[in-house]
Parts: C-alpha cells; structure tokens; sequence
C-alpha cells in the first residue's frame, strides 16, 4: 500500500457529528441571512398591507397621476415648466388619489409666479389638470405643499408693491382648500390674510 503525500483530510473520513456540526453551522447562517434584512421583509408587508386597505370592492388601489410630462396651463415662452412640488392626496373621498402639483416657470433667477394644480387620471388615460387653485396671473411664490385628510395647504409668497423686486417676496398668506360639493373652496390659512414674509 502506497501512503499519500498530501496530509489526511478531515472530511474524507467524516462521521455523524461531523455532519452534524456542519448542518448547525449552515442552519445559523440562513437564519443570520433572513435578520440582515428585516427592512425588505417589513416594507413588502407594510406594502400588501397599505394594498389591502387602498382597494375598494377588490380592485386594485389606484395610484396617483404623476405630473412629470403634463402640460399646464402656464405660459412660459420658451423657457419651459418645472414641477417645483407635488403631493398626492384623495381630494373627492372617491378612493381615487389626485395629485396637487406646484408648477412654475424654469426661469434662471429670481422667483417666478406659480400656479398650483389638481390632477386626476380615470381608467388609466393620461392625467389631466381640472382644477386651477393658484393662477399664474396672481404673481405668486408657492412653498409648504401639503395634502392632508382630503385639504391641501400651502403658504402663498407675494409682493407689497410693485418696488419690491421680484427675487425677495415681502408678503406670507397661508391658506388651505377642500372639496365642497363640485369645487374647491378656499379658506385662509393660520397666517391670516396679508402676513409680512420673514
């Protein structure tokens, strides 16, 4: 008999608590593999869950208009439109989310007027604005979008004068708007009616 020059190996002559060991050891390192990624596991069922609640008679939850590649109504020569925020939200209590968009002009400096937009898609046609709550043609700075149990609020940026220039809005109007009826009505928001901007 010719003896090897290479050392024994531990696994050539393997017994039951070899094997052993080795299924404990791969069982511990498949349970450390599914605890490195509980945020994966949570997010899949906060997801499922949020899905569930979302469906209304079992169809499936709608999903906001996205207000990428709208055109609004905002006259921008050839400057081009920014959508500067959006918020989704359902407005109507229909189950449908809209989405509330502040869109202004891609203007190089100063502070372009906004206008503030509602979005509705039905049936999977493309999203559509039917409803202006903030014209252009105001000449107002539009911050602090949000949409909350069917109101949206935002803090409205003006002008005292028309000496005030354009890049530094001297006056603050918070105000909020929900759907009444067939319209959105407005109503002035915690900071009154012709608050001076800090």
């Amino acid at each position: 008999m010719q003896t090897s020059v290479l050392p024994d190996l531990a696994h050539t002559d393997a017994k039951a608590v070899h094997w052993l060991a080795t299924a404990t050891a791969m069982a511990a390192v498949v349970a450390l593999a599914g605890l490195l990624q509980p945020d994966a596991a949570t997010a899949t069922a906060s997801a499922s869950e949020h899905g569930a609640t979302a469906r209304k008679g079992g169809a499936p939850a709608a999903t906001a208009p996205d207000p990428a590649g709208v055109t609004f109504p905002l006259d921008c020569g050839g400057a081009g439109q920014t959508v500067a925020d959006s918020a989704p939200g359902d407005l109507d209590g229909d189950g449908a989310p809209e989405t509330v968009a502040v869109v202004r002009c891609a203007a190089g400096s100063g502070t372009p007027p906004s206008g503030v937009y509602v979005l509705t898609r039905r049936s999977g046609a493309a999203p559509r604005v039917v409803a202006t709550l903030v014209d252009p043609a105001q000449r107002l700075a539009v911050t602090g979008l949000t949409v909350r149990d069917g109101r949206i609020s935002a803090n409205l940026l003006g002008y005292s004068s028309p000496d005030v220039p354009r890049c530094c809005p001297d006056e603050l109007d918070s105000a909020s708007w929900k759907w009444k009826g067939n319209a959105f009505v407005r109503s002035a928001g915690p900071a009154g009616d012709g608050a001076r901007a800090a």
